[in-house]
């Protein structure tokens, strides 16, 4: 029996042990978890601080593109307000507003009458000008040539026309498929722009996927695309095809920019004017500031500071002027907004980080090829979320742009080609369609 006794009481005693043991176990483990918790919220805390505050250049850039990326939109202001303090929204957007203002006073003069260019004052006469009013209609050929001569000046003549192209990767897609050339150099037409097609194996000197070639309306289209966002420019090579045409409905309703071509004889059309959209809800048909069409005035001048204008002019040149400043008398189409991204070759900002979200421009390059440029954006789970106005202006730089302008962004940014829609809208309901109906559009016109 004591030996019984003697072993339960062991027993006990070990118990007893253990018993202790696991009460300072549970008091220690939730004061280690209340630790790694407190030490978890102070890091991100610091965290916060430092991203918020710091003047850290690639921070900085980050948190300026977040702010101005959030508040240009008419739907998520607050994934900026919510988080970041207003003296920083205010800040940063103080720094939009300069950016904006640098372009006040910058106009266009294609080296005309330019002195504001060179330190020294002179004129800026170092662009090499081509006559804008050509037309790239099919020429005659003389009786004479033989039959490779002729075929050999269509050859050139339209590699001339298309300089972007790598001729190497054009010349290997023809071997591949030589109904290409069944109508001849002038006549080529591929279009693989759509939104089921992949794209060509055609490249440009630039390294960009070519989409379409209309050799007969001169019209080509690439595939632009880099880390966050993918869009196209198509690239007009005749400006005197182009002009603004207005929504059958205008006051009333607006029209998708693809209608808008379809009346006017349209091979080509983008948005141009923006369009006053109360609680997001407008249906595109009231104008948004100053608009001319074929040389008839629409709307009011944006009274607000730093908004810029383009004109087409009789001359079929692009001019980038002040919203405030009078209308040119030569100007046949026009249509504000802002900013200016490009004044006679020279970018206006190089410097300052705006938000990333889809874009729109439209530009005049050195050879008076018409630039429109259409950048998807807003699809955050397929890492597409638009670009900067100082990226669309690198874009259309390298395409040698002297003359351009961001118009109205976002689900108005639409880019139509010949019968469809190439670029997808921001919105996602609208996503393949023609995007929200405008005021008016931007519309190159077939050849005759």
């Amino acid at each position: 029996m004591s030996q019984v006794k003697l072993f339960s009481s062991s027993g006990g005693a070990r118990v007893a042990k253990r018993s202790g043991r696991q009460k300072k176990q549970k008091v220690k483990k939730p004061l280690k978890t209340l630790a790694i918790w407190l030490t978890v919220i102070l890091c991100l805390e610091g965290l916060y601080f430092f991203c918020v505050y710091t003047n850290n250049a690639f921070v900085k850039k980050w948190r300026t593109i977040y702010i101005n990326t959030a508040m240009d939109t008419m739907t998520h202001q607050w994934l900026a307000t919510y988080f970041i303090p207003k003296d920083v929204i205010d800040e940063v957007r103080y720094e939009y507003g300069v950016f904006k203002a640098a372009t006040v006073g910058k106009e266009s003069t294609w080296g005309k009458t330019d002195t504001t260019s060179s330190p020294d004052g002179s004129a800026n006469n170092n662009i090499t000008h081509i006559d804008p009013n050509v037309t790239h209609e099919t020429e005659e050929k003389p009786d004479e040539l033989t039959p490779e001569e002729l075929e050999k000046q269509a050859e050139d003549a339209f590699y001339e026309l298309f300089w972007e192209l790598d001729r190497s990767s054009m010349e290997a897609y023809l071997a591949q498929y030589p109904d290409t050339l069944a109508n001849g150099w002038d006549h080529i037409y591929i279009n693989e722009a759509g939104f089921d097609d992949d794209g060509t194996s055609i490249q440009t000197t630039f390294g960009e996927q070519v989409l379409a070639i209309d050799a007969k309306n001169a019209v080509l289209l690439v595939r632009i695309s880099g880390k966050g966002y993918r869009g196209v420019l198509a690239v007009g090579k005749d400006p005197s095809r182009l002009s603004i045409e207005m929504a059958s409905t205008l006051g009333v309703a607006g029209q998708l920019s693809g209608e808008i071509a379809e009346a006017h004889n349209g091979v080509l059309a983008m948005n141009a004017n923006g369009f006053l959209d109360p609680n997001g809800a407008g249906n595109g048909g009231l104008l948004a500031g100053y608009s001319m069409s074929n040389g008839t005035a629409y709307g009011d001048h944006f009274s607000a500071y730093a908004y810029k204008r383009i004109e087409l002019h009789e001359d079929n040149l692009f001019y980038i002027k002040d919203a405030l400043s009078p209308v040119s008398e030569d100007c046949t189409d026009a249509a504000e907004f802002t900013p200016a991204l490009i004044v006679d070759g020279k970018k206006i900002m190089d410097d300052y980080w705006t938000g990333e979200q889809p874009r729109a421009c439209i530009g005049q390059s050195e050879k008076y090829e018409i630039l429109m440029l259409v950048i998807e954006g807003r699809y955050p789970l397929e890492g597409i979320l638009g670009t900067s106005v100082n990226n669309c202006s690198e874009i259309l730089l390298q395409h040698k742009c002297m003359q351009a302008i961001n118009l109205d962004g976002g689900s108005s940014a639409m880019l139509w080609f010949d019968g469809e829609y190439v670029t997808q809208s921001s919105s996602s309901p609208l996503r393949y369609t023609g995007g929200r109906p405008l005021p008016n559009a931007w519309v190159y016109k077939k050849a005759e």
